[in-house]
């Protein structure tokens, strides 16, 4: 017979536990930084959502201690996963995020040195603002120093990332 080791659940030490309590707590913190904007974007639990809407009307500093402690709570009942990549993709620190911006950079140049980018642009996005983007190229094109250029091309860039926000949301921007 077979030396066999009698199964038995992976039993978990009070250091780890505590360890996953102030990760999930640092976690919650984190979503009480949101705007609700980004925190609807977040999927989290009625109750969660509730907690964390406490947390702000809170105004004691052990009071707001405590609340937090009770979102790690309701944190580890929750699929953390989803949450991680929700405010990943919110801090642009995921891989998905920065695909976005250099894709967004390179529009930005390519609308800035190509004529014919604009057509292109505009086909693949109708429904962006037509004029303003226009308005914006035309900025960056006759810049006269390079600190106008900067400035102008961070607007051209801001201009696009509201578009794919807006696009991203379900709104468009208006032609």
């Amino acid at each position: 017979m077979a030396d066999s080791k009698p199964l038995t659940p992976s039993i978990e030490s009070k250091s780890q536990k505590k360890r996953n309590a102030q990760r999930m707590q640092k976690l919650g913190l984190s979503l009480t930084k949101l705007n609700a904007r980004q925190l609807d974007d977040v999927q989290l639990t009625a109750e969660l959502t509730n907690s964390i809407a406490e947390y702000h009307r809170i105004h004691s500093n052990e009071a707001k201690r405590r609340q937090l402690q009770f979102i790690g709570k309701l944190m580890r009942e929750t699929d953390v996963a989803a949450i991680e990549q929700a405010l990943e993709l919110i801090a642009g620190s995921s891989a998905q995020a920065r695909y976005q911006i250099h894709q967004l950079e390179r529009w930005r140049d390519r609308l800035v040195s190509q004529d014919a980018a604009l057509t292109e642009y505009v086909s693949d996005h109708p429904t962006v603002d037509r004029p303003q983007l226009r308005q914006h190229i035309q900025r960056v094109r006759s810049a006269s120093d390079e600190q106008q250029r900067r400035t102008a091309a961070r607007a051209l860039f801001r201009l696009l990332r509201e578009h794919q926000v807006n696009l991203t949301e379900g709104n468009s921007i208006a032609d």
